[in-house]
């Protein structure tokens, strides 16, 4: 593990110890901006050789995670939540467009659910955005882009539901 992810790890902990809601994530975000405005920091957390969704760390008390992100060329990603749980995405290289979604229509296991946009914005490199328990979004990418995300826990092993435009 490089220092740079050690030290991420280590003030990432504190702040969820000290801080565990909203407002920890906040100071999470802002830890990720300064971070990612030098390149070599960049460079050590996604190099160009990450794939589409790299685990750096589970926190194996906390739960928390760290992912880096590289996508080749263009992608978009359906509206979803994080289900129970928080995230933070903090653009690394390129620029993701994002969408803020209001929910029209709840979703279940047999249902998928309803939205509408509310907000769309441009994470640029430097920029880090929290989504809170049930925000919904969605990014959507012209072309190479990089990102750090920080995750309440791991989500690929948490079932979600599904989202479309209504």
């Amino acid at each position: 593990m490089s220092k740079v992810l050690i030290n991420l790890v280590q003030n990432c902990r504190q702040i969820i110890i000290d801080c565990p809601g909203p407002e920890g994530r906040e100071k999470i975000a802002n830890l990720l901006t300064n971070l990612l405005s030098d390149p070599t920091n960049v460079d050590t957390l996604v190099p160009i050789s990450t794939g589409e969704r790299e685990l750096l760390y589970e926190d194996p008390d906390i739960g928390f995670c760290i992912l880096a992100h590289n996508y080749d060329g263009a992608k978009t990603t359906p509206p979803h939540d994080h289900g129970p749980s928080w995230a933070i995405y903090a653009q690394a290289r390129g620029a993701t467009i994002m969408h803020d979604y209001d929910k029209i229509e709840d979703a279940s296991i047999e249902k998928i659910g309803k939205v509408r946009i509310s907000r769309t914005y441009s994470l640029t490199p430097g920029v880090a955005h929290v989504y809170n328990e049930g925000d919904l979004h969605s990014p959507t990418r012209d072309g190479p882009t990089s990102l750090i995300r920080i995750e309440g826990t791991d989500m690929s092993k948490v079932s979600r539901f599904r989202y479309e435009l209504a």
